[in-house]
């Protein structure tokens, strides 16, 4: 029975996801790639891996055997290479990073910048995903350090503090909400939105207004914050961004915020490891690192 790497990285993919479509894209490989490989796996072994319906497929009993080897393979894997780096002149290790919009675009780039410049062998892999995807990928050894949200339930997994993240309306200065220093977001249903193309956060508000029984009349989507204040600022809608980027571009775009008094729009985002005492070197510096630049 030989395994090689990939094999354990997307099979683990998969049976987290509970997708071969889904754990393929996770995994990097295309869905004809992963589903050969995973035929091969089994045919090699004898031995059928994955129960596949129409909701998505889940192991066996000798696919959740595979999963736990897998699991620490990978992990003592990334562990050898992260002590061996420390000696090793010019190899390069990397931390993987799953964060959620705003920890990804507000917070992370001004605190892993002086950290990657003082460690200039250590590569970031940082991705964007929702809190519970981050959450599933720490504890299944996907990533080794998560930033989410600390309402989602994140099971047995160690968290730091790490930021709150304040979400306010940006306006124009003459646009019917500016005069207000608070808003509730159902108040502002009547009123034409910019927001994101996609992502976690714009999910996230999408999602706050379904559960009003409404839907934003969207005007335009964008790609990123700055563009949503530019937009906001010379009176063409409304948006709803993280306070860290609406402080940031408050000047250059002529927008005023107003906070919103839904308690969805202040979340404690928390740094999570599965365990602080299996990370790598590298990761385990990361990670005290970001948690001492914690605000609170």
């Amino acid at each position: 029975m030989r395994f090689d790497l990939t094999d354990l990285r997307l099979f683990l993919a998969v049976v987290d996801a509970g997708s071969i479509t889904h754990g393929a894209a996770e995994a990097g490989l295309s869905l004809a790639a992963a589903s050969e490989r995973l035929r091969d796996m089994e045919a090699t072994g004898e031995v059928v891996l994955l129960n596949r319906g129409r909701r998505g497929v889940e192991p066996t009993e000798a696919g959740e055997m595979l999963a736990h080897h897998a699991r620490t393979i990978l992990h003592q894997m990334a562990q050898m290479r992260g002590e061996i780096g420390q000696y090793a002149k010019g190899l390069r290790a990397s931390v993987r990073i799953f964060a959620n919009t705003a920890a990804a675009t507000a917070f992370l780039p001004s605190r892993l910048a002086p950290w990657m410049a003082a460690h200039p062998r250590i590569d970031i892999d940082l991705k964007e995903r929702e809190s519970i995807e981050i959450a599933r990928s720490v504890a299944a050894g996907f990533a080794e350090i998560g930033v989410l949200s600390s309402a989602h339930d994140t099971g047995s997994l160690v968290l730091r503090p790490f930021a709150v993240d304040r979400l306010v309306v940006v306006a124009s200065k003459d646009h019917a909400v500016a005069a207000e220093r608070q808003v509730g977001f159902a108040d502002l249903l009547g009123h034409p939105f910019i927001g994101l193309m996609s992502g976690p956060l714009q999910d996230h508000i999408d999602g706050q207004a379904s559960r009003l029984g409404a839907r934003l009349k969207m005007r335009v989507r964008l790609h990123g914050f700055e563009d949503i204040c530019r937009m906001a600022g010379a009176g063409a809608g409304i948006g709803i961004v993280p306070e860290t980027a609406a402080r940031r571009v408050r000047r250059a775009t002529g927008i005023v915020t107003i906070g919103l008094r839904d308690p969805w729009a202040t979340r404690r985002l928390s740094l999570c490891v599965r365990d602080e005492e299996e990370l790598t070197p590298p990761a385990r510096a990361l990670l005290d690192h970001l948690a001492a630049t914690a605000t609170r």
